[in-house]
């Protein structure tokens, strides 16, 4: 890093995802319309970046993901991502406990086409996710809503999941907070309840990854159900 003048604001970061994205992700009108169209409806601009939707994307095709859960809905921006890249026969659910939420979600998916793919389930995400009972496992899950229960939502999306199947969990970085012993709001102690468990859990394998981007310095984790 000697050589090089850092980037550290917020700014620097987003023009680098500009600038990268100029190249990697075209513009796309039924993207810039889902995230219009939730902020417009009063949803809080909080959905993942287009790059980390790009990324949602890429992995659902790497994967050959055919079945995909999603906890935590917002406006359907990331499910969108993960909707156009399943096969034609494919299926997201998506868990919403925002009735607002849900709603948009459904508008803007029938805005993408994807409207027979992917399904709002409203109600509380754990108590969803306790009454799947899939006939066939998911081939990938993606965790995005209330910190403080990420433990229990990863323990049931491991149930959930197939035997290789992928666990990805959203913002367990939190601008470098989580291994700040001094900061213990319950979100960043449910991160840190989260890494203990894995720590423990033999039946995964797993990783943090941390960005930094338009969405500022966080991370997410990338599981393996083995």
């Amino acid at each position: 890093m000697d050589k090089f003048n850092a980037a550290t604001s917020v700014i620097d970061w987003t023009k680098s995802d500009a600038y990268h994205n100029s190249f990697l992700i075209p513009k796309d009108e039924v993207m810039e319309l889902a995230l219009k169209n939730s902020i417009d409806k009063g949803l809080p601009d909080i959905a993942v970046s287009p790059a980390q939707g790009k990324l949602l994307n890429l992995l659902a095709q790497s994967v050959g993901a055919k079945h995909i859960l999603e906890v935590g809905t917002l406006g359907g921006y990331s499910s969108i991502w993960m909707g156009r890249a399943l096969p034609k026969d494919g299926k997201l659910i998506t868990l919403e406990i925002n009735e607002t939420h849900a709603k948009v979600a459904g508008e803007n998916f029938a805005k993408a086409g994807l409207g027979d793919k992917c399904e709002v389930i409203l109600g509380p995400a754990y108590e969803s996710m306790i009454g799947l009972r899939p006939k066939i496992p998911f081939d990938l899950v993606f965790i995005d809503a209330d910190k403080r229960s990420y433990p229990k939502y990863f323990a049931e999306a491991k149930r959930l999941v197939k035997k290789g199947g992928v666990i990805i969990v959203d913002n367990v970085v939190r601008y470098g907070q989580v291994n700040d012993m001094s900061v213990n709001d319950p979100d960043t102690v449910g991160i840190r309840e989260l890494l203990a468990y894995i720590k423990q859990d033999k039946e995964v394998e797993a990783t943090t990854i941390a960005t930094v981007g338009e969405r500022a310095f966080d991370g997410f984790l990338y599981a393996i159900r083995k």
